[in-house]
């Protein structure tokens, strides 16, 4: 009797150790990628991935390389019952856990970094249980992450803002960003949802993060996002200006698909300086803020909607 109990604890301990090892190999496949994904001291990054993944989803998902690949290449080399792959291929890049993109050899599947990707694809889903585990990972992991080079986002002003002799380079221009989209589609800020289902909500517009996609109609038929024209888009960036939030993009040339539009009390990035005070969380502007020492009256403006705290002007 005691030799079966004893032989149903190792059963049991194998199997926890076992789930606990594919979700430290797709833990470290997301760190291996140029966004990274580093350890928490206390495991929240682990639990993050247990509430978002089967053990079966994060096995599979940390077999996949950044690039996608054909479903068919996949299939061939991951083996295994093809049509429950496919299945939970499909699936997953569904749920944003994934990455999908079309091939010349038809759909293709590949990693998904977990910032900017995997997280903020959980806009619909984002729970409770889910925003605490993200706060508990900000406080103990994600700093690391903050620290890393290269960084994962540059900020750029609006157009209005720059003297008019300087010149702008398209990649730092939200204008030309805006302008060379097919689609774009907007929905709500992650970062406010969190924030909010944690207990401290911000009184900054909620509907302000910007997808931008190369193919026409890509937001139509969305559930998630509510498509806009490049007027109506440049609009909105100009009202968040006002209201004093800092426009984000990837730290790219080309390929910008997003434009976050952040504050402090919310944004995982802004909050790393912040809060965590690190000093360089995103990638060094090629502007920098003047004053115009004779239209400035010392009203105080500018402090009211810094999002660092005291404006240095």
């Amino acid at each position: 009797m005691f030799g079966a109990v004893s032989h149903a604890h190792s059963s049991e301990e194998a199997r926890e150790k076992m789930t606990e090892t594919v979700y430290e190999q797709l833990a470290a496949a997301l760190n291996r990628m140029p966004q990274g994904f580093p350890p928490a001291d206390d495991g929240s990054h682990l639990r993050i991935l247990e509430y978002l993944y089967t053990p079966a989803e994060a096995a599979l998902t940390a077999q996949l390389n950044p690039q996608p690949e054909p479903m068919k290449d996949l299939l061939a080399r991951l083996g295994g019952e093809q049509k429950e792959t496919a299945a939970m291929l499909k699936d997953l890049s569904q749920r944003g856990l994934i990455r999908f993109a079309r091939t010349e050899q038809g759909s293709g599947f590949g990693l998904e970094p977990f910032v900017v990707g995997i997280y903020e694809n959980q806009v619909p889903h984002l729970s409770k249980e889910l925003a605490e585990l993200f706060e508990q990972y900000f406080r103990n992991g994600f700093g690391r992450l903050l620290e890393a080079e290269p960084k994962v986002m540059r900020i750029v002003p609006v157009q209005e803002a720059i003297v008019s002799s300087v010149e702008i380079r398209p990649y730092e221009s939200l204008v030309d960003i805006v302008s060379r989209a097919k689609s774009i589609g907007i929905q709500q800020c992650i970062c406010r949802k969190q924030k909010e289902l944690v207990g401290e909500p911000c009184q900054h517009t909620q509907e302000t993060c910007m997808v931008l996609v190369p193919v026409a109609g890509a937001f139509d038929n969305s559930e998630w996002f509510h498509s806009v024209t490049s007027e109506e888009a440049l609009t909105m960036l100009r009202s968040f200006s006002e209201e004093g939030l800092v426009h984000q993009v990837s730290n790219t040339q080309e390929g910008n698909y997003y434009i976050c539009n952040c504050c402090s009390c919310c944004c995982g990035l802004l909050r790393g300086m912040k809060d965590l005070g690190i000093a360089n969380v995103v990638a060094s502007s090629a502007f920098v803020n003047t004053v115009d020492e004779e239209a400035c009256i010392a009203c105080g403006s500018c402090e009211e909607v810094c999002q660092i705290g005291r404006a240095h002007v």
